[in-house]
């Protein structure tokens, strides 16, 4: 009967201990990918941002040696990424081959324009340094004309600025949350124990000396949590990355050490916390409240 009582007892605590690890790794799993998400967020944007290209479009009497020149100067300038010159031709063919068929066949001739694809720094994709490129451009007189979209350039700024501030305010709250819900974990935890506490107490062993195993345990449950979240991280970085190269996520591996630095830390320094106030309550409580 006794045997039957310790194994249950010990499959309750192993359960216990489950859930507060589990519960653990889970919001710290969160965390850790809404910290990705701030630290990357710029990043990602810049990606989007450097994706708008400023077409110059040239006349039919431009030289050879203007557009060299026109070229070579964008190509020197702080605030231009890449170029690409595009001939007529090639344009066509990327026309035939987007729309399946050959306008030629149709028009005659080849309408269009040979030209200039211009990618710009992020930090310079804002309507008044559109605008002023376009100026710069089109005062050269072989330019016939510079177009870009100026209504997704707005919309995108907009955007990033609004999305910015709510990454901001949702990974105060949830770092709220996460602080909360580890708390309550290691709270059911302890009171499971509430009596066992109480009776070393009345048998006069120190507050110091009974919290300290506690800690120590919701401390060892914390880093095992905290190296499970930190697994999960690692696997969603590795295939965000592989998935999307062009992002450059891991071009900065100090963010990505101190990340999971912060998040491990996170993990002890909250079971701790959480711990240390868990077990000073129910030393503070009289015998007859711990059965409320």
């Amino acid at each position: 009967m006794s045997s039957a009582f310790e194994r249950d007892q010990k499959r309750r605590l192993i359960s216990s201990y489950f859930s507060v690890v589990l519960s653990i790794a889970l919001v710290l799993f969160l965390l850790g990918l809404l910290g990705m998400l701030v630290l990357n967020a710029k990043k990602v944007s810049d990606h989007f941002k450097e994706q708008v290209v400023v077409t110059i479009y040239l006349k039919e009497t431009a030289k050879e040696v203007e557009i060299k020149q026109l070229e070579k100067s964008l190509a020197m300038a702080d605030y231009v990424k890449s170029t690409e010159y595009v001939t007529k031709e090639q344009a066509a063919e990327f026309l035939k081959a987007e729309n399946g068929e050959d306008f030629m066949d149709f028009v005659g001739y080849n309408p269009l324009q040979n030209s200039i694809d211009v990618h710009l720094k992020a930090d310079f994709v804002t309507s008044e340094h559109l605008e002023k490129i376009s100026e710069e451009a089109t005062s050269k007189n072989f330019v016939d004309e510079v177009t870009y979209d100026n209504d997704l350039v707005n919309l995108m700024n907009e955007n990033v600025q609004k999305i910015s501030f709510w990454v901001l305010v949702i990974s105060g709250i949830f770092t709220i949350i996460a602080v909360l819900l580890i708390n309550s974990s290691i709270r059911l935890s302890v009171y499971s124990k509430r009596f066992t506490i109480k009776t070393m107490q009345m048998v006069g062993a120190t507050k110091q000396f009974i919290r300290r195993p506690f800690v120590w345990k919701s401390v060892r449950l914390g880093i095992i949590g905290a190296i499970i979240a930190l697994i999960g991280m690692a696997i969603v970085l590795y295939y965000i990355n592989k998935t999307f190269p062009e992002l450059g996520l891991v071009d900065s591996p100090a963010l990505i050490v101190l990340l999971f630095a912060f998040v491990f830390a996170l993990g002890i320094i909250i079971t701790w916390i959480s711990t240390h106030i868990a077990t000073q309550r129910f030393l503070n409580l009289k015998t007859d409240q711990l059965y409320y």
